[in-house]
């Protein structure tokens, strides 16, 4: 099962460079794709910040109901420091790995900053 990073959907809702190969992941792997909390609302902070509110809303109708969605239990949040502290990740980052980690999910993402977790944490990069 993958953790899909903020990046491989704000790549498809921004038409950006790679929008092509991060939806065809996407579709290629439906049935086996997570989101984490963070990334919904970064992805909503994102689109409302450039008045796209209406493809938060297309994208929460068309996409969440075929994802699961991962969020941190309140024990969880004394880890992120911690993962920050090893990996040195900024919170977003640390939070994705807690989440993979907690819920055995391989991170699906464009940011190199997860090369530092690889050797414990199945990562794929696109």
């Amino acid at each position: 099962m993958y953790l899909a990073d903020t990046n491989i959907f704000l790549e498809v809702l921004l038409a950006q460079e790679k929008s092509k190969e991060c939806k065809d992941f996407l579709e290629e792997n439906l049935g086996e794709l997570a989101i984490s909390d963070f990334s919904l609302h970064s992805i909503g902070v994102i689109l409302f910040r450039n008045k796209k509110e209406n493809v938060f809303i297309q994208f929460v109708n068309d996409v969440l109901a075929k994802l699961e969605l991962q969020t941190l239990g309140n024990e969880s949040y004394r880890g992120l420091s911690g993962i920050s502290t090893e990996f040195k990740l900024d919170f977003d980052d640390a939070y994705q790995v807690q989440v993979a980690q907690e819920n055995s999910l391989t991170i699906v993402t464009m940011d190199r900053d997860f090369d530092k977790v690889k050797s414990s944490l199945p990562i794929v990069f696109l």
